[in-house]
């Protein structure tokens, strides 16, 4: 049961990269995260949806077009943390960027994001 839970945390963060307008970004975030949410990306450390949602929309707005987030491995959850991989794909097999993330939920909610992206390579045709 908690692996589904952290499933559907996780899928529903990942859905707002691929939000169809950026205001459904601000809507879907707080669906997955906690409101005091850590988030340990590229760039350090910072707190809040704000933070995430800046990163998220800073992903969405890449030079090469809006892209697309997957998930393309399970939900791991061996204690406490869930882990699962990803892969950012812009249009016309554009640059991508893959990597995995580690999350801690809290109440069903992500309280903690640590982000270990990898580099950013073409996609195989």
């Amino acid at each position: 049961m908690q692996e589904e839970t952290a499933r559907s945390a996780i899928d529903t963060f990942i859905s707002a990269f691929n939000a169809s307008d950026d205001s459904y970004v601000t809507a879907l975030l707080p669906q997955a995260l906690t409101s005091d949410v850590v988030f340990w990306g590229p760039l350090g450390r910072s707190e809040g949806i704000a933070a995430v949602e800046r990163f998220v929309l800073d992903i969405r707005r890449h030079p090469a077009g809006t892209g697309t987030m997957v998930r393309c491995s399970a939900v791991d959850m061996p204690d406490e943390w869930a882990r699962y991989r990803w892969v950012f794909t812009t249009p016309d097999g554009g640059p991508r960027l893959a990597g995995t993330d580690v999350v801690h939920l809290r109440r069903s909610l992500i309280d903690q994001i640590i982000v270990f992206a990898g580099e950013i390579e073409p996609s195989a045709s």
